[in-house]
């Protein structure tokens, strides 16, 4: 519809996590580096953030980045602790023994195989606060000690909405909040990187930056206060009424226009 009038190869604002359209905002790219880090460190770390912040993005980015370590991402963790084993297991193109101990035996060796050819394992587990039961959090710790004098032979990072950071605060995690490393949370955008964020992505897809007009943008930035989700939303029915009205660069009011459909 739009993409033509507006001189754009694709969909700048689409809903799926991207690695091509993350924005590094100040914020962002320290996360992204702390989980580098993190994972060449074989530790365990924990990003949260608000629903829509751009969390699912990074870890997209974080495996697109890195073509070395063998990635386990897990998103559905509503896992009791032997299904999670089971998924780990199958993920690592195991064999699904019945017993947990044998489950764990494979994966131990499985782990070592590519430890000796110079690669790691890392396990991201997106929507961590979903995980049903302190046991299967208790899983995740003891996968953890797989190690050798050294090293760790397993990553793993949870990825979650502020309640996973509020939940692992109560004193029955003590033992898990020990082996974390590295906690990080990501906040909203401001205006300048709001404006930013959706020039860059526009240009990602291909259209000139000029599209939106400044009030336009800055009038986005209040709308949504500045979480990425919810700006593509109405920077995407923003773009439906310019088109409408064969308008360009998009005005404050056509903005306007658009966010009375949406419930923001």
């Amino acid at each position: 519809m739009f993409k033509s009038f507006y001189g754009l190869r694709e969909r700048p604002f689409g809903k799926t996590p991207d690695p091509r359209f993350l924005y590094l905002s100040k914020e962002h790219e320290e996360a992204l580096a702390r989980l580098e880090y993190a994972i060449e460190e074989r530790d365990m770390a924990v990003l949260t953030g608000d629903i829509g912040s751009g969390k699912t993005t990074i870890s997209r980015a974080l495996m697109d980045r890195n073509q070395k370590d063998h990635f386990i991402l897990i998103v559905n963790p509503r896992l009791s602790p032997t299904q999670l084993l089971r998924e780990i297991a199958r993920r690592l193109d195991l064999d699904l023994k019945h017993f947990r101990s044998d489950l764990l035996e494979d994966i131990s060796n499985r782990l070592l195989e590519f430890y000796s050819e110079n690669r790691g394992v890392v396990l991201i587990v997106d929507e961590a606060q979903l995980i049903p039961t302190k046991s299967t959090f208790d899983e995740l710790r003891l996968l953890s000690n797989f190690q050798l004098d050294d090293v760790n032979l397993v990553s793993i990072i949870l990825i979650g909405q502020p309640e996973l950071r509020e939940r692992l605060k109560h004193p029955t995690y003590s033992a898990l909040r020990q082996r974390i490393g590295m906690w990080y949370h990501l906040t909203n955008l401001n205006e300048k990187e709001t404006i930013n964020y959706i020039k860059h992505r526009i240009k990602i897809a291909g259209g000139k930056p000029s599209i939106f007009s400044e009030s336009a943008m800055k009038y986005i930035f209040e709308k949504t206060n500045g979480v990425p989700r919810i700006i593509n939303t109405l920077a995407t029915n923003s773009l439906l009424v310019g088109f409408e009205k064969e308008e360009n660069p998009i005005t404050i009011e056509s903005v306007k226009e658009a966010s009375k459909e949406l419930v923001l």
